[in-house]
């Protein structure tokens, strides 16, 4: 195991879009693009998602995924994460999803609860390899 080095912690506290990519029940990779957080006291990270959704669905059957991420401001400064689903949640998850909205959308609350239906869930991710730029 090991952990987010300091010195890419800022990607977590901007605008930084990340490619999160479990595995489908057939094998193949299944890839989107999420908002990413990170808890540096749990060395977790997190990613908001509605429960049924098919990333939601992919780690509760197997928990082996990776997160890439590439600075906003210098793309060839990137983080890239291969880990482990150590907990699916809701506790907080709405929460969460509110914090990112204000953080990537300028926003108080998330706006799509009405489209976006299902009970919000926070994957928490432990890493197992880090590569960074």
């Amino acid at each position: 195991m090991t952990s987010i080095p300091d010195s890419h912690h800022d990607l977590f506290e901007q605008q930084t879009f990340a490619h999160f990519a479990t595995l489908t029940p057939e094998g193949f990779p299944h890839v989107t693009p999420v908002w990413v957080d990170y808890d540096p006291e749990a060395d977790r990270v997190l990613i908001n998602t509605a429960r049924g959704r098919q990333k939601e669905r992919n780690v509760a059957r197997n928990p082996k995924v990776g997160v890439s991420m590439i600075d906003p401001h210098d793309p060839y400064r990137y983080c890239s994460v291969v880990g482990v689903v150590t907990a699916l949640t809701e506790e907080g998850a709405e929460d969460h999803i509110d914090e990112l909205a204000g953080r990537y959308m300028g926003v108080d609350e998330y706006p799509n609860y009405e489209s976006d239906p299902g009970q919000r869930v926070i994957v928490e991710i432990r890493p197992e390899e880090v590569h960074t730029s």
